[in-house]
C-alpha cells in the first residue's frame, strides 16, 4: 500500500511535469496544436504597439451667412453659389495656434493615459514632447489592442442638440460620469442590454429635465362641436308655454402627431436621434446600445462599444486634434534565446542543488528532490493560468520562489536529519511542523509586501507580486500534501 502511494505520487509529478514543459498537442485541420495555455508576457519580453500621435495641421472650410453665423450644409457650393446667397467661405486650422501649447500637451497626454485605465489597460507607456506636442504611447499586443487605437485620438466633443434647429443643447461640461450598465428582462428571453450611463453634474440635471420635458412626443388635439337646436312655442288660452330642445349634440376630436427630437454627437458624428417618454428628474440618461442579446459575442460587442464611447466622455475633451502618424508592433529586445539561457542557468544550479540533497540526506534528499521538480511544474502551469501578465520582474519573482522552495526543503529536511530518532515517523512529523512554522513566521513580511504589490496598478510590480504570491502559496500547500506525505511513506517503512 506504501508503495502504491509513493507510485502513484510520482507517476502524478512525471505527469504534471510533461505537460509543463512539453505541452498537450491534439490535431486541429492539418497542424497540431499545444492545448496548453501559453504565458502572457509583458510589454518588455512580448513587444508592444507603438503609437505615435501628432498635431493636427489641416484646416476646415467653413461656409458663414451675412451675420457672420456658420452655415451647415452637405450641399457642394462654387464661389458664384456662394457669392448668390450672401455666403462666405473660411479656411480655419483645426488647431488655432494659441491652444499649441505646453499645458494642452500635458493634458492630451493625461486624458490619452485616463481613457486606457478606464479601458482596463493596466501596462502603458506614454510620453510627450513639449516642443512638438507629439505624443508616444506603448500598449500590449492583443486582441483589444486594435479597438483601443481607433479611440485613442478621438478629441471627445459630446453634444446634444435640437435635431431641426441645430442648436447646441447640452455638452462636454455638463458630464458628471460616464460608465456602462447590463440590464436583462426575466420575464422575456431578449437576453441581455448594454447601456451607456451618462450622469450629469448640477446644471447638467436641470437642462436634461427641462429638455425632456421639451423633447417628448405630443399629441395636440382639437375639439369641434356642432349643435342643432330646435325651439317650439305653444299657445293655450291661459298658458303660454315655451320648450326648448337641444339635440344632436355631437363632438369630433381631430388629433395630429409632433415630435420634438434630440441628436446626441461625438466629434459631430451621429451617436443617436431620439426623444424622450417621460421627463428625466435623476440627471442621468441611459442609452441602449444594440439590441438585447443572448450571444456572448454580440454582447461583448454592445459592451466594447460602449466601453468606448464611456472611456472617451469621461476622460474628458481633448483640447487638441491630433492625427495617428505610427502605428507599429515592435518585438522586445529580449528575444526567446535569452530567455532560454536564463532557464538553462537556472536549470544547472537547481542540478547542482539536487545532487546535494540526494549526497546529503539519501533517500529522503532524493524523494525531495522528486517532488521539487513536481513543484516547478506546477507552478509554472498556475502562472499560465491564473493569466499572470509575466515581466522581467516576474521571472525574478519565479527565480526567488525557487530558491524559497529550495531554503524551505532544506530546512525540513536539516531538522529531521539532526535528530538522533530521524528514522521515526513522530520525529519526521516533528520536524516538518518545526520547520513550516520557523519558515513561515519570518516569511510574514514578505507575505504582506507581495499582497501589497498585487493590488498595485503598474505591471511590472504587481507582476512580481502575483507570481510571487501563487508561489508562496503553493510552498506551503503543495509540500504539505506531496513532500512532507512523501517523506512520511517513507519513514513508516
Amino acid at each position: 500500500m506504501k508503495k502504491i502511494k509513493i507510485i502513484t505520487m510520482i507517476v502524478l509529478i512525471i505527469l504534471i511535469t510533461m505537460v509543463s514543459f512539453f505541452g498537450v498537442y491534439t490535431q486541429v485541420q492539418n497542424r497540431m496544436e499545444n492545448q496548453v495555455r501559453d504565458y502572457a508576457l509583458d510589454m518588455d519580453l512580448d513587444g508592444a504597439r507603438y503609437v505615435r500621435l501628432s498635431v493636427n495641421k489641416e484646416s476646415t472650410d467653413v461656409i458663414k451667412d451675412a451675420d457672420g453665423n456658420e452655415v451647415e450644409t452637405d450641399e457642394e457650393m462654387t464661389d458664384e453659389q456662394l457669392a448668390e446667397k450672401g455666403y462666405t467661405k473660411e479656411s480655419l486650422p483645426n488647431n488655432r495656434q494659441d491652444i499649441l501649447t505646453a499645458e494642452n500637451y500635458e493634458k492630451s497626454k493625461e486624458i490619452i493615459a485616463n481613457r486606457l485605465k478606464l479601458q482596463g489597460v493596466g501596462e502603458y507607456e506614454i510620453s510627450v514632447d513639449n516642443e512638438t506636442g507629439d505624443i508616444l504611447v506603448q500598449i500590449p499586443e492583443n486582441d483589444i489592442t486594435d479597438r483601443l487605437i481607433s479611440n485613442i485620438n478621438t478629441v471627445g466633443n459630446f453634444e446634444m442638440i435640437d435635431a431641426e434647429t441645430k442648436e447646441v443643447l447640452m455638452n462636454n461640461d455638463d458630464i458628471k460620469k460616464v460608465n456602462v450598465m447590463y440590464g436583462s428582462n426575466s420575464s422575456t428571453s431578449s437576453g441581455t442590454t448594454v447601456y451607456l450611463n451618462i450622469e450629469f453634474n448640477k446644471e447638467g440635471s436641470k437642462k436634461l429635465e427641462n429638455i425632456s420635458n421639451t423633447y417628448v412626443e405630443n399629441t395636440d388635439t382639437t375639439n369641434t362641436t356642432s349643435e342643432d337646436t330646435n325651439t317650439t312655442s305653444e299657445n293655450t288660452t291661459n298658458t303660454e308655454t315655451e320648450n326648448t330642445t337641444t339635440d344632436n349634440a355631437n363632438t369630433t376630436e381631430d388629433s395630429t402627431e409632433t415630435t420634438k427630437e434630440i441628436t446626441l454627437k461625438i466629434d459631430d458624428e451621429e451617436i443617436m436621434t431620439t426623444s424622450f417618454d417621460e421627463p428625466i428628474e435623476n440627471g442621468k440618461l441611459q442609452l441602449s446600445m444594440g439590441s438585447a442579446t443572448t450571444n456572448i459575442d454580440n454582447l461583448q460587442d454592445n459592451i466594447s462599444q460602449a466601453s468606448s464611447i464611456a472611456s472617451v466622455l469621461d476622460s474628458g475633451k481633448l483640447p487638441i486634434q491630433y492625427d495617428i502618424v505610427l502605428n507599429e508592433y515592435i518585438l522586445s529586445d529580449i528575444t526567446n534565446t535569452y530567455i532560454a539561457y536564463l532557464a538553462i542557468a537556472v536549470g544547472i544550479v537547481l542540478l547542482i542543488g539536487f545532487v546535494i540533497f540526494i549526497i546529503r540526506y539519501k533517500a529522503n534528499g532524493l524523494f525531495s528532490v522528486i517532488s521539487f521538480i513536481g513543484l516547478v511544474s506546477l507552478y509554472l502551469l498556475v502562472i499560465r493560468y491564473t493569466n499572470v501578465s509575466v515581466s522581467i520582474q516576474g521571472i525574478v519573482g519565479i527565480i526567488v520562489t525557487i530558491i524559497l522552495n529550495y531554503i524551505f526543503i532544506n530546512k525540513i529536511l536539516s531538522t529531521i536529519k539532526k535528530s538522533e530518532d530521524n528514522k521515526k515517523l513522530e520525529t519526521v512529523k516533528e520536524g516538518i511542523k518545526e520547520s513550516y512554522k520557523e519558515f513561515f513566521m519570518k516569511l510574514i513580511p514578505i507575505c504582506i509586501s507581495v499582497i501589497v504589490f498585487c493590488f498595485i496598478n503598474w505591471t511590472t510590480i504587481s507582476s512580481f507580486g502575483m507570481v510571487m504570491f501563487w508561489g508562496i502559496a503553493l510552498i506551503a500547500l503543495y509540500n504539505y500534501l506531496i513532500t512532507a506525505t512523501m517523506l512520511k511513506i517513507k519513514a513508516e517503512k
